[in-house]
């Protein structure tokens, strides 16, 4: 990635990928309008005169890849920077503040978490899912 013209870049991926989502309608199970019983939340219309599956005028779009985010703009967290999964202090070697930014995994436990943080800041990444550490914080 190229530094100052990548956070640039960014800010107009986040634009694109913001208008494209404008564009983008809500996608709703079939007849979830009609029953209580069925959350809007989507799934794939299937049957042999089903519709929308048939994409009758009136009913609700489908889901098409037509759709679909910007590639360049996929994976970018909403602050504009590449999002790396880190498990060890190890692996925050070589890793461009500029670009990225550092999700903790949750498998980490505490003392490696608080390690991860403290080299973090020293080498100005920014962390993704802070957490208080330490016993005297959580009471």
């Amino acid at each position: 990635m190229r530094g100052n013209s990548q956070r640039k870049d960014a800010k107009d991926l986040l634009e694109m990928r913001a208008k494209v989502a404008e564009h983008r309608p809500k996608f709703v199970r079939q007849e979830s309008w009609r029953y209580d019983k069925l959350k809007p939340s989507w799934r794939k219309p299937k049957g042999i005169d089903n519709k929308m599956r048939l994409q009758v005028a009136g009913f609700p779009p489908l889901v098409k890849v037509g759709y679909r985010t910007p590639k360049a703009a996929r994976g970018l967290h909403p602050s504009g920077m590449m999002e790396k999964l880190v498990h060890n202090v190890a692996e925050l070697d070589g890793i461009d503040s500029r670009v990225f930014a550092v999700r903790i995994a949750r498998t980490v436990g505490a003392r490696k978490r608080q390690a991860i943080h403290d080299k973090s800041v020293k080498l100005g990444l920014k962390i993704l899912n802070p957490r208080r550490i330490g016993r005297a914080e959580s009471k």
